[in-house]
């Protein structure tokens, strides 16, 4: 059977790119290859993918170029990497490759290992070249998307970093099929995201094949894919620097990352929720909370819990999280505005919008159930 042809997707603006999505891209050496500037490249991983993954794309890599000087890094797996002392080893690696302006770095791996990557390829030597190569679904929708980087501090997630975009994504879905039954539910709360903040259509489209996504169908994630990262696409063709219409894409993070930040990037255990549950549950509360201040109907926030609950994502807060300590992790989101808390909320399934001055007793009435 012919393998279906690669979705792509064009990033334009001021550094514009482009998306791959499709089976097979991680052994196209020649499709790897063509976005090498210099002879200089590090293949940054971690210790998840990197056995899975690694040595196919590094054999990818120089048989397409066999002048190419490759270097690997791996990190150990989890949240708990994306620190400035793993952004230091991987600047380490760079100076250890003699890695010059026209290097590029391959983050290979989840959001943990893009991110990192990608600030990592910020700061040498002012800016070099990352390519993205998502492993996660979440990855492939979300975090790969877009050239923010960061790494997370003490006090938040994403706290340290800066906007680099990349200069190619390159989506192997075939990746997919080893990926946990967690983490593809987790990337799941991203792509509903999507048709929860601007496209009703789309919010459709998944509910009629929840259970086709949930399970793994590989024709239905990759449409998902392509959909969701055009709609990113053009949102951040809008607003590079999230000056503003760009802030929509975080509905359900501020709550998702307060809670990430008060479970301390622990690895996800039975209570502890990893990045994209925490979204799914933030997301439900941005709804209820909208409920509460009368800007959108309580049928709406049903149905993105009914949605999510069929993706096999929560939707309530673990116990042990205490309001008030949520409430504060949330202070400190970017968005905020001379100490005010400014949210993404929603009128309704479509229609999202950056509210200013929250009231904090509200937020808190909601964190508390």
């Amino acid at each position: 059977m012919t393998a279906p042809s690669p979705l792509h997707v064009a990033v334009a603006g001021d550094h514009p790119y482009s998306i791959t999505i499709g089976p097979g891209q991680l052994s196209d050496g020649h499709a790897l290859a063509q976005h090498v500037r210099g002879r200089h490249v590090l293949l940054v991983s971690d210790s998840d993918v990197a056995p899975l993954y690694l040595a196919g794309v590094r054999a990818a890599l120089m048989q397409a170029r066999p002048d190419l000087l490759v270097a690997e890094h791996v990190l150990p797996a989890g949240e708990a990497s994306k620190t400035l002392a793993e952004f230091g080893r991987a600047i380490d690696a760079l100076a250890a490759l003699g890695a010059t302006r026209d290097a590029c770095i391959f983050a290979l791996g989840g959001g943990v290992v893009g991110d990192l990557s990608g600030f990592a390829a910020a700061c040498w030597m002012r800016g070099v070249d990352c390519v993205q190569l998502p492993t996660t679904l979440l990855a492939m929708v979300d975090s790969s998307v877009g050239g923010k980087t960061a790494v997370d501090i003490p006090a938040g997630k994403n706290l340290v970093g800066a906007f680099h975009p990349p200069r190619a994504v390159i989506a192997d879905t075939h990746v997919l099929a080893t990926l946990p039954v967690r983490e593809l539910r987790a990337g799941l709360a991203e792509v509903v995201k999507y048709g929860a903040l601007g496209d009703p259509d789309f919010f459709d489209w998944l509910q009629q094949h929840a259970d086709g996504l949930s399970a793994g169908d590989a024709t239905l994630l990759a449409e998902a894919i392509a959909r969701s990262c055009r709609h990113k696409a053009a949102i951040v063709e809008r607003d590079p620097l999230e000056k503003g219409e760009r802030a929509l894409l975080n509905l359900g993070h501020t709550f998702g990352h307060a809670i990430e930040t008060e479970q301390g990037y622990s690895a996800p255990g039975r209570d502890a929720l990893n990045h994209g549950e925490a979204v799914a549950v933030g997301m439900v509360l941005a709804a209820r909370l909208s409920t509460a201040m009368g800007r959108a109907p309580a049928a709406d926030e049903q149905r993105l819990s009914a949605l999510l609950t069929s993706l096999n994502l929560p939707t309530a807060i673990p116990t042990g999280l205490q309001p008030a300590a949520l409430l504060a992790r949330m202070r400190l989101d970017k968005k905020n505005v001379a100490g005010r808390l400014r949210l993404v909320l929603w009128r309704g399934i479509g229609q999202a919008d950056v509210v200013a001055d929250v009231e904090e007793a509200a937020v808190l009435a909601v964190l508390a159930g």
